[in-house]
């Protein structure tokens, strides 16, 4: 099983593009890609690589790195010193005008993990039962952890379903050493698309986490069953040289 841990974000994610471009169908299968010594409070990254995977993306008509990392976590709208409410009513609000973008019509990942299955007066806030479950004493590890697949919306006979890619993600902490490690599951993880972000979401959501579990972010995995190579040859190596 093929399996990468860096402390930048560029290096597991050139690792793995590598390896599933090298195959003869273009994936690995399965991956897991670790970055690890987050405690510094930002990820590192090849700032170089950042952007000339940003040009490629802009240029081919997908979204920047910026723009898949934030439906994982909203970057931009966290203030620290508020309370973890004052966060989720914000997204909230501006919600119905993020899912008008067509890629966004069948939700977000931040969405369903605050207002699971759909908004409304059910919706069931997965990451606020988390923290409180944490911090009220429970340690149980199974409880510790939020899906963003609906299986009556998501298990059907689509050829193609675009989100989401991501079915679960899991929140490990370690109360001994006061660290937490975020785990991300993804059926299918498109490496030139979407995984850089997918990083950067993970680890943005992993420090939000943290602060509010009153841990400290060591490291975030993403398991991939199936990584996929999807872009052109030439898009990759014009990216990674």
């Amino acid at each position: 099983m093929p399996e990468f841990n860096s402390d930048s974000i560029s290096e597991v994610w050139k690792d793995g593009v590598e390896l599933a471009a090298s195959a003869i169908n273009r994936e690995a299968s399965p991956l897991i890609s670790t970055i690890t010594h987050l405690a510094s409070g930002r990820p590192a990254e090849d700032s170089n690589l950042r952007a000339s995977l940003d040009r490629s993306l802009v240029a081919n008509g997908k979204a920047s790195v910026e723009t898949v990392a934030g439906t994982i976590f909203p970057q931009s709208l966290w203030d620290p010193s508020k309370s973890r409410q004052e966060l989720f009513n914000r997204y909230r609000r501006i919600y119905p005008k993020i899912r008008q973008h067509p890629k966004n019509r069948r939700g977000t990942y931040f969405q369903r993990l605050i207002d699971y299955p759909a908004p409304g007066p059910d919706a069931f806030d997965q990451l606020d039962q988390v923290i409180s479950t944490y911090v009220g004493g429970n340690h149980r590890r199974s409880a510790l952890q939020a899906s963003t697949i609906v299986p009556r919306l998501d298990l059907n006979n689509a050829r193609q379903l675009g989100f989401p890619c991501m079915h679960q993600v899991a929140f490990l902490p370690d109360s001994r050493r006061q660290t937490l490690r975020v785990i991300g599951f993804y059926p299918m993880q498109y490496l030139y698309e979407r995984a850089y972000g997918n990083y950067l979401g993970l680890i943005r959501l992993g420090y939000f986490m943290a602060s509010e579990m009153n841990l400290e972010l060591e490291a975030v995995s993403c398991v991939s069953v199936v990584a996929k190579a999807e872009a052109p040859q030439r898009i990759i190596d014009a990216v990674l040289t």
